[in-house]
């Protein structure tokens, strides 16, 4: 769902506890550890920058900064912030600092501007600082801290009747009381409206007057969130894969994320259908799947991850298509079908439940999504089929089943945007995890402030998606030249 970038969840374990970092709606694959912060704690807001513990990629520096764990009490306990910045590699030409906003939730945006800063383009390496965080719950930042043994007794979302509602309820309370004791007061103050507070005393200790600012995915929530509280701060700001936050109800959420996700999907149908060099080109694209989907349901699909293992429906559907349409790799996922399809049936044995992460707190206790029971429940699943009749048990119905019963603090609410410059909103037509439907609702809600930027490919991120929006988004970051209004940017070969 919003999810991005590239991580899901990451879990430091040790014997029977584990460092949940995040967790992703949207994506399944692992992040590596962010490097370790050696800068000295920050004192009165300002930052002591020290060279990042990652001598494989050297350059970005790190600091910590120290911000209460409830901004409601400034005076009260305080916890420290990984920060990382990589300075522009043209002093002459440098504007200022940008900073990025990690999607996720969970992702790493330390580990971002240490081992991945290719991800922005060269004119914005050339012309700002790159400046990240790991958001408070996240990485370095008083991660939140669960069992392991817990954790691997989560519930499958399959539910089949009311004694499985309410076994998840229960295990959702259990887990909640678990990592709130193993993390902290932090755990109760995850949600995005503290992380715009954090955002803010950011831009103060980096020096900025106005705020610089690129959101993706996840991220995009909180610069929306930003514009929204402090409007006349901001200088410049991206959007790009955004969450709509204003979708009303579980119902509405999960038939969104079903419609972004099914429309990828027929994609890659597409796509196959016109690839010569497509692993499953003249074939029924949409047979062969449902006959891998009846297969994992049968526990008779190997994982390939996993020899000997058999793949459930579910990580079929996460893990092995749904992870590849973020980058819009459909030869890979095509190859990955043809294998599987080609495989040998495991002798029929107990489908194993899916290796999905828990929904962080971050994510609870940003959206309000109640349900009240098993019957109501399993009419959000047959609405999600419906929708999405090639992928059934998506993710976000994984979050909405890990949510159940957690109290929530910033719910969803239209944007209330008053007095702020122009904010470019970026998407692609064809993304599997913020539709394309959200970037034009909350385009809208920034009223005059919104600008549309339309890629017209596929994929989860489209600001480096060919020169058209490169150029675009670099003119806006630097100097503060709009695009015209309903700009769309054409598709580039994958």
């Amino acid at each position: 769902m919003p999810f991005k970038d590239r991580s899901a969840l990451r879990l430091i374990a040790t014997r029977g506890t584990a460092m949940a970092v995040g967790a992703a709606t949207a994506v399944l694959t692992g992040l590596a550890a962010a490097p370790a912060v050696h800068a000295l704690p920050s004192a009165a807001g300002a930052l002591r920058w020290a060279p990042c513990d990652d001598a494989a990629k050297p350059g970005a520096e790190c600091a910590v900064l120290s911000v209460p764990v409830d901004w409601a009490r400034p005076a009260g306990p305080k916890l420290d912030l990984a920060v990382a910045r990589r300075k522009a590699t043209d002093p002459g030409a440098r504007i200022g600092s940008m900073v990025f906003g990690p999607g996720g939730p969970g992702d790493s945006g330390v580990e971002m501007v240490v081992g991945r800063i290719s991800r922005f383009s060269p004119e914005v390496r050339r012309r700002f600082d790159i400046v990240s965080f790991d958001p408070r719950g996240v990485g370095d930042s008083n991660p939140v801290a669960c069992s392991g043994d817990l954790l691997a007794e989560r519930p499958s979302p399959e539910l089949t009747n009311q004694a499985d509602f309410d076994a998840t309820l229960a295990y959702n309370s259990r887990l909640r009381a678990d990592c709130r004791s193993r993390t902290g007061p932090v755990f109760d103050h995850l949600d995005t409206a503290q992380t715009v507070r954090d955002l803010d005393a950011l831009r103060a200790a980096i020096g900025e007057r106005k705020l610089t600012f690129h959101g993706s995915s996840y991220g995009t929530l909180l610069g929306a969130q930003y514009a929204e509280t402090y409007p006349r701060r901001v200088r410049a700001m991206v959007l790009e894969s955004v969450m709509d936050h204003s979708v009303p109800t579980a119902r509405d959420f999960l038939r969104s994320e079903a419609a972004a996700a099914e429309d990828s999907f027929q994609e890659f149908v597409k796509w196959c259908d016109g690839a010569a060099d497509c692993a499953l080109h003249g074939r029924d694209v949409r047979s062969v799947w449902q006959g891998l989907l009846d297969r994992a349901g049968r526990g008779e699909l190997e994982d390939p991850a996993k020899p000997g293992m058999s793949l459930s429906p579910s990580d079929l559907v996460n893990r092995n298509a749904f992870r590849k349409f973020y980058d819009a790799d459909y030869a890979g996922l095509a190859t990955a079908v043809a294998e599987m399809d080609a495989s040998k049936p495991l002798p029929a044995s107990p489908t194993s439940t899916a290796a999905l992460p828990p929904a962080t707190p971050v994510f609870c206790s940003d959206w309000h999504l109640p349900v009240r029971d098993y019957r109501e429940y399993a009419s959000l699943v047959a609405t999600m089929r419906r929708t999405a009749p090639d992928l059934p048990y998506l993710l976000p119905i994984h979050m909405v089943a890990a949510c159940l019963g957690a109290p929530t603090a910033n719910p969803q609410h239209r944007l209330d945007v008053h007095g702020a410059p122009p904010i470019l909103v970026s998407n692609a037509r064809h993304d599997p995890a913020t539709g394309y439907p959200w970037a034009v609702s909350v385009a809208r809600q920034l009223r005059r402030s919104g600008v549309l930027l339309t890629y017209e490919g596929q994929g989860h991120g489209s600001v480096t998606s060919g020169p058209c929006m490169e150029d675009a988004v670099d003119g806006y970051l630097t100097d503060l030249a709009v695009p015209p209004r309903g700009t769309v940017c054409p598709a580039v070969p994958s």
